[in-house]
């Protein structure tokens, strides 16, 4: 079983920034595909962002354009999610997800694209 692994999330005050990390395990684990989604308090779980292998199809939720960068780096296996100008409303346990299959633009944005998950890591945004 494929486990990721995030880190980065914290406490921050309004404005600020925090970059979350998420590592795949293994020279094998090859991910098409690598996204974040979050969960917040008292609400269903929500797509952020995503990006295919190459980087060039990236995808944002729309509360988030202009303000995350969803960035990876294929030699360490790892996505980035560079967050700026956070707001109490970015609260929640941010989790990361990856597919190894090749996966259409239209279905990024859907929690069941994904195979693998982590944890999560929790961002608290305070206003």
């Amino acid at each position: 079983q494929v486990q990721l692994g995030e880190s980065g999330g914290g406490l921050v005050q309004a404005g600020g920034s925090l970059r979350l990390s998420c590592a795949a395990p293994g020279r094998t684990f090859s991910p098409y595909l690598m996204g974040w989604f979050r969960q917040g308090p008292g609400k269903e779980r929500e797509f952020v962002a995503a990006i295919s292998w190459s980087g060039d199809s990236r995808h944002y939720a729309d509360s988030v354009s202009g303000r995350f960068t969803i960035s990876r780096e294929n030699a360490k296996n790892t996505v980035y999610l560079q967050m700026n100008s956070l707001k109490p409303e970015d609260t929640a346990l941010y989790y990361c997800a990856a597919n190894t299959a090749y996966s259409g633009s239209y279905y990024y944005t859907q929690s069941t694209t994904y195979r693998y998950w982590g944890q999560g890591t929790q961002v608290t945004v305070s206003s």
